[in-house]
């Protein structure tokens, strides 16, 4: 075997693997996407927690749903105001201050208070355990404490006291991962530095809540003829907040027969 059989091949493999190479590069700038500067821009502002709280994929998906005009600047409730000012500063728009929101469970049912209809000792999940008459509590919008909304959670903001799901304000970032995963839909954002809350969701006739729950809402309506602002009412024997009326006053806490409103 001479030189030149093996040069020769060596060199043609080489030739063929620098022609397709200049062909690739070519290739890559022809179709190349172009790519809006203001996305990366965006995905840099953005805290990556990628959380979905936004109501997209992730980080990346929000930024380029941002620059489509899909999504307003404060899109983000994990970055807060901040990134909101940053992210509007790139688009260059203007946007008001973002009211902070945090989750807050709706429900007083903790194991002492809340009547059971059975003994629950399935899956310690509460989509799971709805499955079954509802779950174990015999109040059908009460929390059934077994956790889904402590998986869901990201940022640790969230755990179970006596058979009620608890939110650490501290923690919690209002990216809405619990309030989507409860079954029971009483997870509610509020705005952050409010002091007060009703806590119950039940919307049963006050006889009925009384054989359900020694804590929960009865719809007396006390709260609503203490509250000089107009910021609390009773729709379908349940004590709603307009947080946007409230003045933190707290007579309606004062007065609640039941305690519930904290």
């Amino acid at each position: 075997m001479t030189a030149s059989m093996i040069l020769i091949p060596a060199a043609i493999l080489a030739g063929l693997g620098a022609f397709f190479g200049i062909l690739l590069a070519i290739a890559s700038r022809v179709f190349a996407v172009k790519v809006d500067e203001r996305i990366p821009e965006i995905r840099e502002a953005l805290p990556g927690a990628n959380c979905g709280g936004c109501g997209y994929s992730g980080c990346d998906a929000l930024a380029a749903a941002i620059v489509e005009g899909k999504a307003t600047c404060g899109a983000c409730t994990v970055g807060g105001d901040e990134c909101a000012q940053r992210i509007a500063a790139v688009m260059g728009v203007t946007v008001g201050k973002q009211k902070r929101m945090r989750a807050q469970v709706m429900c007083s049912g903790t194991h002492d208070v809340a009547a059971r209809k059975y003994a629950y000792a399935g899956v310690p999940d509460c989509i799971s355990a709805m499955r079954i008459a509802g779950g174990d509590k015999l109040c059908a919008f009460g929390c059934l404490g077994l956790g889904s909304c402590v998986s869901a959670c990201q940022f640790e903001a969230i755990h179970v006291e006596n058979g009620v799901a608890a939110v650490d304000p501290r923690k919690c970032t209002g990216c809405s991962a619990c309030v989507n995963t409860c079954p029971k839909k009483l997870i509610r954002l509020i705005p952050y530095d409010t002091p007060h809350f009703v806590a119950c969701v039940s919307k049963e006739k006050g006889a009925a809540v009384n054989k359900q729950c020694k804590v929960g809402c009865i719809g007396c309506g006390i709260c609503q003829k203490v509250c000089e602002a107009g910021a609390i009412t009773v729709n379908s024997f349940l004590a709603e907040i307009d947080y946007d009326k409230c003045t933190n006053c707290g007579k309606c806490a004062e007065k609640c027969p039941r305690h519930v409103i904290r």
